[in-house]
């Protein structure tokens, strides 16, 4: 499963999870704002407190990912079609 950690005001994040949306890829979407202690993991896993993070199952993660990026790594997990 992938985790995304973010907020609501975050443009980044809402591109980040429209994208996931449109892939058709599920997600847990962490709220950092609703839960603090999603802010900190996000932290403790990143090192910074930039958002979104976006944890992958093979414990990968990226921060700020472009679109480009994002879907490079998903079809690398076999996430989306290679297509």
């Amino acid at each position: 499963m992938i985790h995304m950690y973010g907020a609501d005001w975050c443009g980044d994040c809402r591109r980040t999870k429209s994208q996931l949306n449109e892939l058709g890829v599920a997600f847990d979407y962490l709220d950092v704002d609703a839960h603090p202690e999603y802010k900190a993991q996000a932290i403790e896993i990143s090192g910074k407190p930039n958002i979104p993070v976006v944890v992958f199952p093979d414990e990968t993660f990226l921060v700020e990912p472009a679109n480009s990026e994002l879907e490079l790594k998903l079809r690398q997990l076999d996430l989306i079609d290679q297509a």
